[in-house]
């Protein structure tokens, strides 16, 4: 998300042609106040970003903003640079009804209010929200300023008219953008969600918005993890400001610069992603047909799971081959062993089976488990664990047992195949 903000600038900055305005005013800070700052001349934005997977569903509480949305220590920062900044929340997570999307209207309204230079009126439906987001912030004053814990903590507590008032400046700075892509979609949405804009506008629609978006993306990683320890670690400035040095407004970004992406840098890596799309396409994903590749894959399995369940799969295939050639009761002491399996895997899906994310590598260690848990009652020394998880396979392959929902098989393998001529 910080490398779509760049390209956002970077978009902004376009004349509607190649040349680009203020290659240096507008930036992004890597992970120094916040996850990152969107920096626009001297108008800068604190970024936090909070990723909640599926099974977190939406903010129900402005308590869990505070915390869980990191809105309590956007404050803190906000506070400790003078009300300067503007904030935004970027997060995968949706707001509940009821107090939630009450503080967003809030957000929207005071914030209007502001950009008309009108005074913030701390009343009606927007009072509410900001009187349950001062309690809010009073029950966890540990890192707020010396005025907000002189009141006492507890959901009890009244905030003062000065509280109330900071508040409404703050809210009136924040913007909340929920429900962005999650870490399952986001690899396949951001080229055209964030890059094909950049490309249209530059005049190249025709080449691959990948490319562009993994050459931006790879300045942005190596910026934030750029973010190393600081020479001073946690030590405070001591004498610092002495009667012959001139006190700083802007705190210098010398010693920022390994945490900084400027225009130029997104610039030079959009530009060399056109003249080079090769170089920065992501590589191409293997593309497999059998039957129990393509169903565990549709689970999310990895792809070590994926190979590992091919061989254990032609294993058990080749043990009971070799033991029908000898054995004339081999095929219904494997049919026996089949409905047991298959009872096995009803019940490891009915503990991993869900419907808000890929189960499939639940399922997978689940049966594992379960598997053992048989052996060590039976005790068996022809049949290992590797062998009945080959049966569980060879069940998979037979569309008798699944490791997600129900889909055309067939389909999904046409598919895939005509993905590996168009690839060929």
């Amino acid at each position: 998300m910080a490398a779509a903000d760049g390209l956002e600038l970077y978009r902004t900055a376009l004349k509607g042609d190649e040349n680009l305005t203020d290659r240096e005013a507008c930036r992004i800070l890597c992970e120094y106040h916040e996850d990152w700052v969107a920096i626009r001349g001297n108008d800068a934005e604190l970024v936090s970003a909070k990723h909640k997977e599926p099974s977190f569903g939406a903010y129900t509480t402005i308590n869990q903003l505070r915390g869980d949305g990191g809105l309590g220590h956007l404050f803190s920062r906000w506070l400790a640079l003078g009300e300067k900044p503007k904030c935004r929340l970027v997060t995968t997570a949706g707001l509940a009804a009821g107090a939630p999307q009450e503080l967003d209207k809030a957000i929207v309204i005071l914030r209007s209010q502001r950009l008309d230079s009108k005074p913030l009126v701390v009343a009606g439906s927007p009072g509410k929200a900001v009187s349950e987001f001062a309690r809010t912030l009073l029950s966890n004053p540990d890192s707020l300023p010396a005025q907000w814990k002189s009141t006492g903590s507890g959901r009890k507590s009244s905030p003062t008219v000065e509280q109330r008032e900071q508040v409404a400046r703050f809210l009136s700075a924040l913007t909340l953008q929920c429900g962005r892509p999650g870490r399952a979609h986001i690899e396949y949405a951001a080229p055209g969600m964030y890059a094909k804009p950049v490309l249209t506008q530059l005049g190249y629609p025709n080449t691959p918005p990948e490319a562009v978006w993994e050459a931006v993306l790879g300045i942005v990683r190596s910026r934030m993890r750029a973010a190393g320890p600081r020479p001073e670690g946690g030590l405070q400035p001591v004498l610092a400001h002495t009667s012959t040095t001139a006190l700083e407004t802007v705190e210098p970004e010398d010693h920022l610069a390994a945490r900084i992406v400027t225009l130029g840098d997104i610039d030079v890596a959009v530009k060399t992603a056109i003249a080079l799309p090769g170089g920065f396409m992501p590589l191409p994903m293997l593309i497999r047909t059998s039957r129990l590749a393509v169903k565990m894959a549709a689970g999310h399995c990895g792809d070590n799971s994926i190979e590992r369940a091919e061989q254990l799969k032609l294993d058990f295939q080749n043990y009971w081959r070799a033991r029908a050639s000898g054995d004339p009761a081999a095929g219904l002491e494997k049919e026996r062993l089949m409905r047991a399996l298959h009872r096995l895997s009803d019940q490891a899906a009915a503990v991993t089976e869900t419907h808000d994310h890929p189960w499939g590598a639940d399922f997978w260690t689940e049966v594992q488990t379960r598997i053992e848990v048989m052996l060590a009652s039976e005790n068996r020394d022809d049949l290992d664990l590797d062998l009945l998880l080959g049966g569980i396979c060879e069940l998979a392959s037979r569309c008798k047992v699944w490791f997600s929902r129900g889909f055309d098989v067939e389909a999904a393998i046409a598919q895939a195949r005509a993905r590996q001529r168009a690839a060929s």
